[in-house]
């Protein structure tokens, strides 16, 4: 499985574990509708899942105007994911990669303002890292 769709089935399952309190590896399951695990995608819903309290305060910090409750469930999770790869990956991807790919990513399932939302919020998190 590419990174990318790594990427977009590990916001899928974060999305059903934030509105449902699905657990972690059946949302696995679920998005991968049949299909062979990938141990990125894995990595990255387990990862997020377990530090997401060290991971939410990041994005805490650099949202203007905005609480985490009131922001779209697709957008905070991408966040999330970003923020993870950011903080335990930064060695093995490309920061600007990461960023660009969660971008990319929110132009596919976000709203027309979330590619530049994200952008925002990212590039703020990078500069602080």
């Amino acid at each position: 499985m590419k990174r990318r769709t790594a990427r977009e089935k590990a916001l899928q399952a974060l999305f059903q574990i934030d509105v449902s309190n699905t657990d972690p590896s059946s949302a696995i399951e679920h998005v991968l509708e049949g299909e062979a695990g990938d141990d990125y995608l894995t990595k990255l819903v387990l990862g997020v899942v377990e530090q997401k309290n060290e991971i939410d305060p990041f994005i805490k910090e650099n949202l203007e105007k905005w609480t985490m409750d009131r922001l779209a469930t697709v957008d905070r999770n991408l966040l999330r994911i970003a923020i993870y790869e950011l903080l335990y990956f930064r060695n093995e991807i490309p920061e600007n990669v990461i960023l660009d790919e969660a971008i990319e990513i929110a132009k596919i399932y976000g709203d027309e303002q979330s590619s530049r939302f994200i952008n925002g919020v990212l590039s703020k998190v990078k500069e602080k890292l």
